[in-house]
């Protein structure tokens, strides 16, 4: 079994990769970065053609090794991985955060979506389904921090903004590199957090066993 893992931030790899050793450690993992997407995205603001056409060379790349399956872990692309979703209709290809809302479902009608990219903010909201209240948040500084390696500042920001949606009924952080924080999330604001990672191993264990 080989599951392809494609990131746009360089700090995913190690999250999802810890999921797999504890939760489903059988299969082969491939890892596949363009750290400069994110880069990309941020500068001009949405998402344009060439990224789709980006995401999909990517993923033909992966198919064509012989992939069973593709985990997309940066959550600000989702129609762009839903272009590869329908260009490779025979094999499961999930986005970062879809294990994780159908999750949020049963956590209530209010869900603080935390994130320390902009972009996530922009495009996630739209997968919850209807009915569902998403407020986010932006934790600023703390992309930057874990950049320059500060993973104690990167977990204080993320704690410190997540106050800020402590009235709603659970909390899902928008990032892979984010579940680090969970714990801090947690007693900063005493709600349930949802974290990605472990959700879409479980998913995709599910799907191809």
């Amino acid at each position: 079994m080989r599951i392809a893992l494609i990131h746009a931030l360089r700090h995913s790899p190690p999250a999802i990769e810890a999921a797999f050793a504890r939760l489903w450690p059988e299969p082969t993992l491939m890892n596949l970065l363009d750290d400069s997407l994110s880069a990309d995205l941020a500068r001009d603001g949405a998402l344009t053609s060439a990224m789709f056409d980006r995401f999909l060379a990517l993923s033909r790349y992966a198919v064509g090794t012989g992939t069973d399956g593709i985990l997309f872990t940066c959550s600000a692309f989702g129609p762009c991985i839903d272009a590869v979703a329908r260009e490779f209709p025979k094999i499961p290809v999930l986005k970062p955060n879809e294990a994780m809302i159908e999750e949020a479902e049963g956590a209530g009608r209010r869900i603080g979506l935390l994130a320390t990219f902009a972009g996530t903010l922009r495009t996630m909201p739209e997968e919850f389904p209807a009915g569902t209240t998403v407020v986010t948040k932006l934790a600023e500084g703390a992309l930057a921090a874990l950049d320059a390696g500060d993973v104690a500042a990167h977990d204080r920001l993320a704690a410190e903004a997540a106050r800020d949606l402590a009235d709603c009924d659970a909390i899902a952080l928008g990032q892979f590199s984010l579940a680090r924080a969970a714990p801090q999330v947690e007693q900063a604001t005493g709600k349930r957090v949802l974290t990605t990672p472990d959700s879409a191993v479980l998913k995709l264990k599910s799907l191809l066993s």
